[in-house]
Parts: C-alpha cells; structure tokens; sequence
C-alpha cells in the first residue's frame, strides 16, 4: 500500500509510552509507600486503586472533563480506593498521605515515560517522502505541551492539535475534520494512527479515515472486539513497509 498525502497521529502510547499498564505503576507506587500506608498491605492498596481507576475511567460521559484534570483525577482514583477498603474495615490513610501517593503515581507515570524505538526515525522518513502530518492528541494543553516540548516533536508535524487548547477532542468528530482541515487533505487520503480503537479506529473510520491501530504490546484485538482496524502493528517503522 502506497502512504497517503497526510498522516493523523495520537501521541499517548503511540509515539510515546505513556500511561499502559497502570496496574503496574500504582503496585510500584504502592510498595515506595509501603511504611506510610502500614497497616495497609501494598498490593492489597495496589489493587484497590486499580479498581477504582478501571471503574473511574468507564464512565465516558465524564471522560473529558476528567482528563482535562490529571493530577484532580488521581487524587479522587485513589480517595475512592480508600473509601472502599474504609468501608471493609481497613485501616484510614490521612488526607495528606493519599494526595502524596496520587501526586507521586503522576511524578512515577512521567519518570517513565519514552519514546517508542524507531518513532523519531518513521516521522523523519515520512516527512522526508512528503505526507504530511498531524499530530491530535487529548488532554490539557499544559499538560500535553510539556510531552511534545520535552521530546522534540513540533517540528516533525504540519499540525499540532491538543484537546485542551481546542475545546474539542477524539472521539469527537470535529476533532478529525479540523485536523483533514488544516492539513487541506480529504478523509479518503488520510490515515489515522493510534492505540485506543475507539478513538484512533472506530471514530476515524465512520469518517472515512484509514485507521491504524497501534497494538505496542502485541497483545492482539481484545476478544469479542467490535472494532477492526484496517490494519495492526506493533511498531510505528511498519507504516514504512
């Protein structure tokens, strides 16, 4: 398949590492907390938050303002966390305490964060064989400026689109067409890369929009999946194949 005249890109775990695999970071949060949460045992808390975390992100009405407020976000994650093990009779962690260890799994997520292997490579690769590119990714503009500044990515992008500076985000469609817009490409002649498949798959796709789904762990479609990407990798070099 030949590349197209413009190319969408998401950036949360798609050019960069980001927030997958959350179970994992609050479990290390937890056990860098492990004295200030006794009696409390880490991987029990651990767990707790995750939970939390799962069934606070459900809610897709309530998405958009949430993650507008990141640090806001994590603290009410882990006071629910604790409200739920309050309410099976164990031990209460301080106001302070809680907000510490939220504030940290945020400090903890950005420590971590990085560039996929070969990410900077495929975007000069594209821009030097001339599709332009588009960079559309959600969340606060500060917070998301911080991302792009931090790794050198505005040069690479004809377009840089941030929810929070916009008023619109994925898997709005509004989202989509401004970005078509400012590359002045129609949907046909666009392809969409990204992580989520509602977002970065199903959203585009109703568009007309070729959407690929980046898949960085390699687990595969989630079972009863009913997006289908028009196509899958694992790593952002195969959109050079």
């Amino acid at each position: 398949m030949p590349l197209p005249k413009a190319i969408l890109f998401d950036l949360d775990d798609t050019i960069i590492s980001a927030y997958s695999q959350p179970h994992l970071a609050w479990q290390a949060v937890s056990h860098e907390f492990a004295v200030e949460v006794a009696p409390l045992d880490p991987d029990e808390l651990a767990e707790a938050v995750t939970r939390s975390a799962d069934a606070y992100w459900a809610d897709p009405l309530k998405h958009k303002e949430r993650r507008l407020d990141m640090t806001g976000a994590r603290r009410a994650i882990v006071g629910r966390a604790l409200e739920e093990l309050g309410g099976r009779g164990r031990p209460v962690l301080a106001e302070e305490v809680a907000h510490r260890f939220a504030d940290r799994f945020t400090a903890y997520r950005e420590e971590r964060m990085h560039l996929f292997d070969g990410a900077l490579e495929t975007l000069v690769e594209l821009r030097a064989r001339s599709v332009k590119l588009a960079l559309v990714t959600n969340g606060a503009g500060e917070f998301q400026r911080a991302k792009i500044e931090r790794f050198g990515l505005a040069p690479f992008f004809d377009h840089v689109q941030i929810e929070g500076e916009h008023g619109f985000g994925k898997p709005e469609e509004a989202a989509y067409r401004h970005a078509l817009q400012a590359l002045n490409v129609a949907a046909e002649d666009a392809w969409m890369v990204g992580d989520n498949l509602e977002w970065e798959v199903a959203a585009p796709q109703r568009l007309g929009i070729y959407a690929i789904w980046h898949d960085h762990l390699g687990a595969g479609l989630p079972a009863g999946s009913e997006v289908v990407p028009d196509r899958i990798i694992t790593r952002l070099a195969e959109l050079l194949d």
